[in-house]
Protein backbone atom coordinates (compact mmCIF):
# COMPACT_ATOMS: atom_id res chain seq x y z
CA UNK A 1 0.00 0.00 0.00
CA UNK A 2 0.79 3.50 -0.50
CA UNK A 3 3.46 2.75 -3.38
CA UNK A 4 4.24 5.34 -6.48
CA UNK A 5 4.95 4.27 -9.90
CA UNK A 6 8.26 4.87 -11.08
CA UNK A 7 11.67 2.95 -10.54
CA UNK A 8 12.74 4.51 -7.77
CA UNK A 9 10.05 5.27 -5.36
CA UNK A 10 9.55 5.10 -1.63
CA UNK A 11 6.35 3.15 -0.87
CA UNK A 12 6.55 3.38 3.12
CA UNK A 13 8.51 3.29 5.89
CA UNK A 14 7.22 2.17 9.30
CA UNK A 15 8.56 2.95 13.06
CA UNK A 16 7.76 0.48 16.10
CA UNK A 17 7.12 1.51 19.30
CA UNK A 18 6.73 -0.29 21.89
CA UNK A 19 9.48 -2.76 20.86
CA UNK A 20 12.36 -4.44 22.34
CA UNK A 21 15.10 -1.92 21.39
CA UNK A 22 14.18 0.62 18.06
CA UNK A 23 12.88 -0.90 14.87
CA UNK A 24 12.27 0.82 10.82
CA UNK A 25 11.14 -0.87 8.32
CA UNK A 26 10.99 0.05 5.32
CA UNK A 27 9.53 -0.71 0.99
CA UNK A 28 11.08 0.48 -2.01
CA UNK A 29 11.00 0.09 -5.72
CA UNK A 30 14.95 0.42 -7.02
CA UNK A 31 16.45 0.82 -10.23
CA UNK A 32 19.20 -1.78 -9.84
CA UNK A 33 19.01 -5.48 -10.32
CA UNK A 34 18.21 -7.65 -7.63
CA UNK A 35 22.67 -8.96 -7.44
CA UNK A 36 23.55 -5.28 -7.36
CA UNK A 37 21.16 -4.26 -4.46
CA UNK A 38 22.62 -7.12 -2.40
CA UNK A 39 26.64 -6.10 -3.37
CA UNK A 40 25.79 -2.35 -2.31
CA UNK A 41 23.54 -3.40 0.74
CA UNK A 42 26.27 -5.54 2.36
CA UNK A 43 28.84 -2.85 1.76
CA UNK A 44 27.81 -0.68 4.51
CA UNK A 45 30.65 2.13 4.78
CA UNK A 46 29.85 3.00 1.68
CA UNK A 47 26.19 4.59 2.47
CA UNK A 48 26.61 4.47 6.45
CA UNK A 49 28.56 6.87 6.90
CA UNK A 50 28.56 6.87 10.69
CA UNK A 51 30.28 3.32 10.03
CA UNK A 52 33.57 3.66 11.12
CA UNK A 53 35.10 -0.15 10.50
CA UNK A 54 33.04 -3.33 9.03
CA UNK A 55 35.60 -6.45 9.37
CA UNK A 56 34.72 -9.46 8.15
CA UNK A 57 36.42 -11.92 10.98
CA UNK A 58 34.65 -15.80 9.16
CA UNK A 59 33.22 -16.45 6.46
CA UNK A 60 32.15 -19.89 4.91
CA UNK A 61 29.81 -20.93 2.13
CA UNK A 62 27.08 -22.94 2.66
CA UNK A 63 23.81 -25.30 0.77
CA UNK A 64 21.93 -23.28 -1.92
CA UNK A 65 24.91 -20.73 -3.01
CA UNK A 66 24.94 -19.30 0.38
CA UNK A 67 27.34 -17.47 2.77
CA UNK A 68 27.64 -17.29 6.02
CA UNK A 69 29.79 -14.27 7.65
CA UNK A 70 30.76 -13.45 11.66
CA UNK A 71 31.03 -9.33 11.18
CA UNK A 72 32.33 -6.97 13.46
CA UNK A 73 31.29 -3.45 13.44
CA UNK A 74 32.23 0.15 14.55
CA UNK A 75 29.54 2.98 14.49
CA UNK A 76 30.65 6.24 15.49
CA UNK A 77 29.09 8.11 18.40
CA UNK A 78 27.07 11.19 17.06
CA UNK A 79 28.39 13.40 20.13
CA UNK A 80 31.05 14.02 22.70
CA UNK A 81 28.89 12.95 25.38
CA UNK A 82 28.36 9.45 24.96
CA UNK A 83 30.76 6.41 24.22
CA UNK A 84 30.42 4.88 20.46
CA UNK A 85 28.89 1.74 19.69
CA UNK A 86 29.77 -1.80 18.46
CA UNK A 87 28.60 -5.20 17.11
CA UNK A 88 29.29 -8.70 16.62
CA UNK A 89 26.91 -10.23 14.02
CA UNK A 90 26.28 -13.40 11.82
CA UNK A 91 25.05 -12.69 8.24
CA UNK A 92 23.57 -15.07 6.41
CA UNK A 93 23.25 -14.13 2.44
CA UNK A 94 21.50 -16.61 0.09
CA UNK A 95 19.72 -16.44 -3.51
CA UNK A 96 15.87 -17.83 -3.58
CA UNK A 97 14.36 -19.46 -6.69
CA UNK A 98 12.40 -16.97 -8.00
CA UNK A 99 15.56 -15.56 -8.20
CA UNK A 100 15.06 -13.04 -4.88
CA UNK A 101 17.88 -12.36 -2.57
CA UNK A 102 17.28 -12.66 1.42
CA UNK A 103 20.05 -10.91 3.74
CA UNK A 104 19.65 -12.03 7.71
CA UNK A 105 21.61 -10.21 10.45
CA UNK A 106 21.72 -10.83 14.25
CA UNK A 107 24.14 -10.04 17.36
CA UNK A 108 26.34 -13.02 18.59
CA UNK A 109 26.96 -13.78 21.85
CA UNK A 110 28.52 -16.51 23.93
CA UNK A 111 25.58 -18.69 23.57
CA UNK A 112 25.90 -19.07 19.88
CA UNK A 113 28.79 -21.25 19.47
CA UNK A 114 30.87 -19.30 17.36
CA UNK A 115 33.40 -17.20 18.54
CA UNK A 116 32.69 -13.01 19.10
CA UNK A 117 35.04 -10.53 18.80
CA UNK A 118 36.50 -8.88 22.26
CA UNK A 119 35.41 -5.76 23.49
CA UNK A 120 37.07 -2.91 22.54
CA UNK A 121 38.02 0.08 24.80
CA UNK A 122 35.85 3.02 24.13
CA UNK A 123 33.16 1.12 22.63
CA UNK A 124 29.73 0.20 23.96
CA UNK A 125 28.96 -3.50 22.81
CA UNK A 126 25.21 -2.78 21.49
CA UNK A 127 22.72 -6.05 20.33
CA UNK A 128 21.51 -6.23 16.63
CA UNK A 129 18.41 -8.18 17.04
CA UNK A 130 16.93 -10.22 13.58
CA UNK A 131 17.09 -7.68 10.69
CA UNK A 132 17.77 -8.03 7.34
CA UNK A 133 16.50 -6.99 3.70
CA UNK A 134 14.28 -8.96 1.05
CA UNK A 135 15.38 -8.19 -2.60
CA UNK A 136 12.78 -9.54 -5.38
CA UNK A 137 13.31 -8.81 -8.88
CA UNK A 138 10.91 -6.62 -10.19
CA UNK A 139 9.15 -6.68 -13.64
CA UNK A 140 10.58 -5.53 -16.42
CA UNK A 141 13.43 -4.21 -14.37
CA UNK A 142 14.72 -2.78 -10.86
CA UNK A 143 13.72 -4.57 -7.68
CA UNK A 144 11.37 -4.29 -4.66
CA UNK A 145 13.02 -4.15 -1.47
CA UNK A 146 12.23 -4.78 2.14
CA UNK A 147 14.30 -3.57 5.05
CA UNK A 148 13.86 -4.56 8.55
CA UNK A 149 16.45 -2.36 10.89
CA UNK A 150 16.27 -3.43 14.24
CA UNK A 151 18.97 -2.58 17.45
CA UNK A 152 19.03 -2.24 20.72
CA UNK A 153 21.48 0.60 21.53
CA UNK A 154 22.13 0.14 25.22
CA UNK A 155 20.15 3.98 26.08
CA UNK A 156 21.03 2.99 29.75
CA UNK A 157 25.10 3.67 28.83
CA UNK A 158 24.27 7.16 28.48
CA UNK A 159 23.35 10.40 30.25
CA UNK A 160 19.53 10.71 30.64
CA UNK A 161 19.25 13.67 28.41
CA UNK A 162 20.35 11.57 25.63
CA UNK A 163 18.06 8.76 26.03
CA UNK A 164 15.73 9.61 23.80
CA UNK A 165 18.27 9.75 21.14
CA UNK A 166 19.06 5.94 21.74
CA UNK A 167 15.22 5.24 22.27
CA UNK A 168 13.92 6.39 19.26
CA UNK A 169 13.23 4.43 16.37
CA UNK A 170 12.22 7.59 13.86
CA UNK A 171 16.30 8.64 14.72
CA UNK A 172 17.23 5.18 13.68
CA UNK A 173 15.47 5.25 10.33
CA UNK A 174 16.80 8.42 9.67
CA UNK A 175 20.37 7.08 10.20
CA UNK A 176 20.18 3.62 8.91
CA UNK A 177 17.09 2.93 6.90
CA UNK A 178 16.65 6.33 5.07
CA UNK A 179 20.56 6.44 3.89
CA UNK A 180 20.17 3.02 2.65
CA UNK A 181 17.32 3.72 0.52
CA UNK A 182 18.71 7.10 -0.97
CA UNK A 183 22.05 5.52 -1.81
CA UNK A 184 20.45 3.11 -3.62
CA UNK A 185 18.50 5.71 -5.86
CA UNK A 186 21.08 8.36 -6.34
CA UNK A 187 23.26 5.37 -7.69
CA UNK A 188 20.46 4.20 -9.94
CA UNK A 189 19.99 7.95 -11.20
CA UNK A 190 23.75 8.80 -11.73
CA UNK A 191 24.03 5.65 -13.85
CA UNK A 192 21.74 7.64 -16.61
CA UNK A 193 22.34 11.48 -15.73
CA UNK A 194 24.99 13.94 -16.02
CA UNK A 195 25.15 16.23 -13.44
CA UNK A 196 26.15 19.84 -14.90
CA UNK A 197 29.34 20.63 -14.14
CA UNK A 198 30.15 17.83 -12.37
CA UNK A 199 32.09 14.90 -14.78
CA UNK A 200 32.44 12.58 -11.79
CA UNK A 201 29.44 11.75 -9.23
CA UNK A 202 31.27 9.37 -8.01
CA UNK A 203 34.24 12.05 -6.72
CA UNK A 204 31.69 14.00 -5.46
CA UNK A 205 30.33 11.39 -3.01
CA UNK A 206 34.08 10.81 -2.36
CA UNK A 207 34.81 14.03 -0.85
CA UNK A 208 31.52 14.24 0.82
CA UNK A 209 32.43 10.80 2.53
CA UNK A 210 35.74 12.45 3.33
CA UNK A 211 34.38 15.51 5.45
CA UNK A 212 31.87 13.09 7.28
CA UNK A 213 34.42 10.86 7.98
CA UNK A 214 36.68 13.01 9.34
CA UNK A 215 34.58 15.29 11.37
CA UNK A 216 33.52 11.89 12.67
CA UNK A 217 36.90 10.89 14.01
CA UNK A 218 37.26 14.34 15.76
CA UNK A 219 34.27 14.24 17.45
CA UNK A 220 34.99 10.42 18.65
CA UNK A 221 38.95 11.24 19.16
CA UNK A 222 39.71 7.14 19.31
CA UNK A 223 43.08 6.38 20.50
CA UNK A 224 43.83 3.91 17.45
CA UNK A 225 43.64 6.29 15.61
CA UNK A 226 46.21 8.41 17.28
CA UNK A 227 44.53 11.12 19.53
CA UNK A 228 45.27 11.72 23.00
CA UNK A 229 43.58 14.02 25.39
CA UNK A 230 44.74 17.00 26.72
CA UNK A 231 44.30 17.21 30.59
CA UNK A 232 41.69 19.42 31.25
CA UNK A 233 42.23 23.18 32.75
CA UNK A 234 39.65 22.48 35.34
CA UNK A 235 36.50 23.36 33.49
CA UNK A 236 35.74 20.18 31.18
CA UNK A 237 33.11 22.27 29.09
CA UNK A 238 35.69 22.02 26.23
CA UNK A 239 37.50 18.30 25.15
CA UNK A 240 40.70 18.98 23.74
CA UNK A 241 42.62 16.15 21.61
CA UNK A 242 46.04 15.94 19.75
CA UNK A 243 47.71 14.21 17.43
CA UNK A 244 51.23 14.49 16.95
CA UNK A 245 54.10 13.36 15.06
CA UNK A 246 52.97 14.70 11.54
CA UNK A 247 55.84 15.40 8.99
CA UNK A 248 55.34 18.88 8.64
CA UNK A 249 54.29 19.06 5.28
CA UNK A 250 52.03 16.28 5.43
CA UNK A 251 49.41 19.24 6.66
CA UNK A 252 50.02 21.54 3.65
CA UNK A 253 52.15 24.56 2.45
CA UNK A 254 52.44 26.84 5.80
CA UNK A 255 54.78 24.49 7.23
CA UNK A 256 58.14 24.26 5.57
CA UNK A 257 59.83 22.12 8.04
CA UNK A 258 60.17 20.27 11.62
CA UNK A 259 56.95 18.09 13.13
CA UNK A 260 53.47 19.37 13.38
CA UNK A 261 50.54 18.34 14.98
CA UNK A 262 46.63 18.41 14.90
CA UNK A 263 44.53 19.81 17.43
CA UNK A 264 40.73 19.25 18.09
CA UNK A 265 38.88 21.93 20.37
CA UNK A 266 35.19 20.54 21.11
CA UNK A 267 31.79 20.88 23.13
CA UNK A 268 28.70 19.61 23.06
CA UNK A 269 25.33 21.62 24.85
CA UNK A 270 21.77 21.35 25.04
CA UNK A 271 19.86 23.63 23.04
CA UNK A 272 15.98 24.36 23.97
CA UNK A 273 13.05 25.66 21.25
CA UNK A 274 15.19 25.39 18.55
CA UNK A 275 14.92 23.68 15.24
CA UNK A 276 18.18 22.35 14.17
CA UNK A 277 17.49 22.84 10.47
CA UNK A 278 17.06 26.40 11.59
CA UNK A 279 20.17 26.92 13.81
CA UNK A 280 22.61 25.22 11.04
CA UNK A 281 20.76 26.97 8.37
CA UNK A 282 21.61 30.39 10.34
CA UNK A 283 25.37 29.75 11.29
CA UNK A 284 25.55 28.78 7.70
CA UNK A 285 24.11 31.98 6.59
CA UNK A 286 25.84 34.25 9.04
CA UNK A 287 29.36 32.66 9.44
CA UNK A 288 30.25 36.36 10.67
CA UNK A 289 28.50 36.02 13.47
CA UNK A 290 30.09 32.86 15.10
CA UNK A 291 33.64 32.90 13.41
CA UNK A 292 35.71 35.46 15.73
CA UNK A 293 38.22 37.44 13.70
CA UNK A 294 39.94 39.14 16.27
CA UNK A 295 40.55 35.69 18.02
CA UNK A 296 42.19 34.62 14.60
CA UNK A 297 44.11 37.74 14.33
CA UNK A 298 45.98 37.47 17.85
CA UNK A 299 46.52 33.62 17.59
CA UNK A 300 48.06 33.13 14.53
CA UNK A 301 51.52 32.89 16.27
CA UNK A 302 50.46 29.59 17.28
CA UNK A 303 47.74 28.28 15.29
CA UNK A 304 46.90 27.51 11.69
CA UNK A 305 43.22 29.70 12.40
CA UNK A 306 42.73 28.73 8.49
CA UNK A 307 41.90 25.14 9.38
CA UNK A 308 38.18 25.96 10.85
CA UNK A 309 37.10 28.40 8.08
CA UNK A 310 38.33 31.73 10.01
CA UNK A 311 41.26 34.44 8.11
CA UNK A 312 44.41 34.95 10.86
CA UNK A 313 43.98 38.77 9.60
CA UNK A 314 43.40 41.92 11.29
CA UNK A 315 41.23 43.61 8.27
CA UNK A 316 38.19 42.83 6.91
CA UNK A 317 36.81 39.23 5.41
CA UNK A 318 34.94 38.66 2.50
CA UNK A 319 32.98 35.34 2.48
CA UNK A 320 31.34 34.57 -1.21
CA UNK A 321 30.52 31.42 -2.81
CA UNK A 322 32.49 30.26 -5.74
CA UNK A 323 30.09 27.65 -7.32
CA UNK A 324 26.63 29.61 -8.16
CA UNK A 325 24.94 26.39 -7.10
CA UNK A 326 25.91 24.21 -5.01
CA UNK A 327 26.83 20.02 -5.83
CA UNK A 328 24.08 17.67 -4.64
CA UNK A 329 25.94 14.35 -3.07
CA UNK A 330 22.80 12.28 -2.78
CA UNK A 331 19.80 14.62 -2.33
CA UNK A 332 19.11 17.83 -3.23
CA UNK A 333 18.84 18.37 1.15
CA UNK A 334 22.71 17.03 1.01
CA UNK A 335 24.67 19.57 -0.80
CA UNK A 336 28.72 20.41 -1.63
CA UNK A 337 30.14 23.88 -1.51
CA UNK A 338 32.88 26.00 -2.29
CA UNK A 339 33.40 28.94 -0.09
CA UNK A 340 36.13 31.85 -0.29
CA UNK A 341 37.01 33.51 2.19
CA UNK A 342 39.29 36.84 1.28
CA UNK A 343 41.24 38.76 3.00
CA UNK A 344 44.59 40.24 3.68
CA UNK A 345 47.58 39.20 5.14
CA UNK A 346 48.37 41.04 8.09
CA UNK A 347 51.24 44.08 7.37
CA UNK A 348 50.63 43.48 3.88
CA UNK A 349 48.72 44.59 0.89
CA UNK A 350 48.67 41.20 -0.36
CA UNK A 351 45.66 39.77 -0.80
CA UNK A 352 45.47 35.86 0.86
CA UNK A 353 41.91 33.76 -0.14
CA UNK A 354 41.10 30.55 1.55
CA UNK A 355 38.89 27.90 -0.42
CA UNK A 356 36.85 26.15 2.42
CA UNK A 357 35.15 22.83 0.67
CA UNK A 358 31.56 22.85 2.82
CA UNK A 359 28.76 19.86 3.24
CA UNK A 360 25.82 20.58 4.35
CA UNK A 361 22.76 18.13 5.47
CA UNK A 362 19.46 19.02 7.13
CA UNK A 363 19.04 22.10 6.92
CA UNK A 364 15.42 21.73 4.97
CA UNK A 365 14.23 19.40 7.24
CA UNK A 366 12.42 19.17 10.35
CA UNK A 367 10.82 15.58 10.28
CA UNK A 368 11.43 14.01 13.33
CA UNK A 369 14.34 12.63 14.45
CA UNK A 370 16.24 14.35 11.90
CA UNK A 371 19.43 15.92 12.29
CA UNK A 372 21.34 18.68 10.76
CA UNK A 373 24.95 19.12 10.08
CA UNK A 374 27.43 21.75 8.54
CA UNK A 375 31.01 20.28 8.05
CA UNK A 376 33.55 22.43 6.72
CA UNK A 377 37.42 21.94 5.57
CA UNK A 378 40.63 24.09 3.79
CA UNK A 379 41.07 22.70 0.33
CA UNK A 380 43.09 23.30 -2.41
CA UNK A 381 44.65 21.75 -6.06
CA UNK A 382 47.55 20.89 -3.82
CA UNK A 383 45.51 18.51 -1.34
CA UNK A 384 46.25 14.77 -2.60
CA UNK A 385 43.52 12.43 -2.32
CA UNK A 386 45.61 10.36 0.29
CA UNK A 387 46.18 13.11 2.72
CA UNK A 388 43.04 13.70 5.52
CA UNK A 389 41.35 17.10 5.30
CA UNK A 390 40.51 18.33 8.15
CA UNK A 391 36.84 18.90 8.49
CA UNK A 392 35.48 21.43 11.68
CA UNK A 393 31.81 21.93 12.17
CA UNK A 394 28.25 21.65 13.83
CA UNK A 395 26.04 18.61 14.10
CA UNK A 396 22.33 19.39 15.65
CA UNK A 397 20.53 16.51 17.31
CA UNK A 398 16.83 16.61 18.00
CA UNK A 399 15.94 14.71 21.44
CA UNK A 400 12.56 14.62 21.54
CA UNK A 401 11.66 12.31 19.31
CA UNK A 402 9.18 11.12 21.76
CA UNK A 403 7.14 13.51 20.05
CA UNK A 404 7.13 11.34 16.91
CA UNK A 405 7.29 7.99 18.47
CA UNK A 406 4.54 7.99 21.51
CA UNK A 407 1.22 6.32 20.01
CA UNK A 408 0.18 2.94 19.19
CA UNK A 409 2.41 -0.41 19.69
CA UNK A 410 3.19 0.02 15.67
CA UNK A 411 2.94 3.16 13.96
CA UNK A 412 3.09 4.66 10.02
CA UNK A 413 5.07 7.79 9.77
CA UNK A 414 5.45 9.65 6.44
CA UNK A 415 9.30 9.57 6.22
CA UNK A 416 9.31 8.34 3.28
CA UNK A 417 8.06 12.17 2.25
CA UNK A 418 11.73 12.99 3.17
CA UNK A 419 13.44 11.66 0.54
CA UNK A 420 11.17 13.73 -1.97
CA UNK A 421 12.10 17.52 -1.83
CA UNK A 422 9.57 19.86 -0.92
CA UNK A 423 6.98 17.81 0.86
CA UNK A 424 5.92 19.33 3.99
CA UNK A 425 4.51 16.11 5.34
CA UNK A 426 5.95 14.68 8.61
CA UNK A 427 7.25 17.61 10.40
CA UNK A 428 6.51 19.18 13.87
CA UNK A 429 3.47 20.50 14.68
CA UNK A 430 4.02 24.13 15.29
CA UNK A 431 3.29 23.54 19.01
CA UNK A 432 5.99 20.99 19.26
CA UNK A 433 8.73 23.67 18.46
CA UNK A 434 8.28 25.11 21.92
CA UNK A 435 9.25 21.61 23.37
CA UNK A 436 11.72 20.79 21.67
CA UNK A 437 15.22 19.93 22.88
CA UNK A 438 18.31 19.41 20.81
CA UNK A 439 22.32 19.13 21.53
CA UNK A 440 24.76 20.91 19.21
CA UNK A 441 28.11 19.38 18.82
CA UNK A 442 30.85 21.24 17.74
CA UNK A 443 34.37 20.76 16.76
CA UNK A 444 37.60 22.41 15.12
CA UNK A 445 40.57 20.48 13.84
CA UNK A 446 43.73 23.27 13.15
CA UNK A 447 47.29 22.22 12.72
CA UNK A 448 49.91 23.67 15.07
CA UNK A 449 54.26 23.40 15.07
CA UNK A 450 55.04 20.64 17.98
CA UNK A 451 57.35 23.39 19.96
CA UNK A 452 53.80 25.55 20.69
CA UNK A 453 51.46 23.06 21.56
CA UNK A 454 51.12 24.40 24.97
CA UNK A 455 50.09 27.84 23.86
CA UNK A 456 48.07 26.47 21.26
CA UNK A 457 45.43 24.35 23.40
CA UNK A 458 44.75 27.08 25.43
CA UNK A 459 44.11 29.75 22.73
CA UNK A 460 41.77 26.49 20.85
CA UNK A 461 40.11 26.31 24.59
CA UNK A 462 39.05 30.23 24.35
CA UNK A 463 38.52 30.10 20.98
CA UNK A 464 35.61 27.18 21.19
CA UNK A 465 34.28 29.08 24.73
CA UNK A 466 33.73 31.71 22.41
CA UNK A 467 32.15 30.32 19.68
CA UNK A 468 29.61 28.00 22.12
CA UNK A 469 28.62 31.72 24.07
CA UNK A 470 27.82 33.09 20.54
CA UNK A 471 26.31 30.08 19.80
CA UNK A 472 23.57 30.20 22.66
CA UNK A 473 23.07 33.59 21.92
CA UNK A 474 22.08 33.47 18.60
CA UNK A 475 19.51 29.81 19.50
CA UNK A 476 18.00 31.97 22.26
CA UNK A 477 17.25 34.61 19.62
CA UNK A 478 16.05 32.13 17.29
CA UNK A 479 13.81 30.21 19.57
CA UNK A 480 10.07 31.48 19.21
CA UNK A 481 8.46 32.99 22.30
CA UNK A 482 6.24 31.11 24.06
CA UNK A 483 2.87 32.54 23.71
CA UNK A 484 0.02 31.83 26.36
CA UNK A 485 -1.87 28.88 25.85
CA UNK A 486 -5.08 31.61 25.82
CA UNK A 487 -3.75 33.31 23.54
CA UNK A 488 -5.82 32.25 19.76
CA UNK A 489 -3.77 31.77 16.42
CA UNK A 490 -4.82 34.71 15.47
CA UNK A 491 -3.02 36.98 17.49
CA UNK A 492 0.37 35.13 15.93
CA UNK A 493 2.63 37.19 14.09
CA UNK A 494 2.30 36.74 10.50
CA UNK A 495 4.92 35.14 8.16
CA UNK A 496 6.89 31.97 7.75
CA UNK A 497 8.70 30.41 11.17
CA UNK A 498 12.15 32.02 9.81
CA UNK A 499 10.74 34.82 8.54
CA UNK A 500 9.81 35.51 11.56
CA UNK A 501 12.53 34.43 14.18
CA UNK A 502 14.96 36.70 11.81
CA UNK A 503 12.94 39.71 11.97
CA UNK A 504 13.21 39.11 15.82
CA UNK A 505 16.73 38.11 15.95
CA UNK A 506 17.52 41.76 14.03
CA UNK A 507 15.55 43.77 16.27
CA UNK A 508 17.30 42.14 19.35
CA UNK A 509 20.52 42.73 18.08
CA UNK A 510 20.16 46.42 17.76
CA UNK A 511 19.51 46.24 21.94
Amino acid sequence: PGMKPGPDSTGMINISHGCTGVAARACSLVGLEPAKVVEILKDRPSWHWDCRQLTKLYSSNVGNNGTIEVLYMQMYAPTTLAPARDFCTLRYTSPLEDGSYVICERSLNNTHGPPTAPHMQSFVRAEMLPCGYLIRPCEGSGSILIIVDHMDLESWTVPEVLRPLYESSAALAHKITIPALRYLRHLAQAAGVEIPGVRRPAAVRSLSQRLARGFNDAVNGFGDDGWTTVPSDGTDDVTVAIKSNYNARELGDQFTSGTAGVLCAKASMLLQNVPPALLVRFLREHRSEWADYGAAANSTSALQINNFGILDTHGDVCISQVLQQPIHAVEDDEFLELIKLEGREEGSTLPRDIFLLQLCSGLEENTAGASAQMVFAPIDISIPDDVPLLPSGFRAIPLDNCLLDAGSPSRTLDLASTLDVGSTNGKYANNAVFHLRSVLTLAFQFSFHSHMQESATTMSRQYVRNVVSTVQRLAMALAPSRLSPHMGSSRQMPGTPEGVNYARWICRSYK
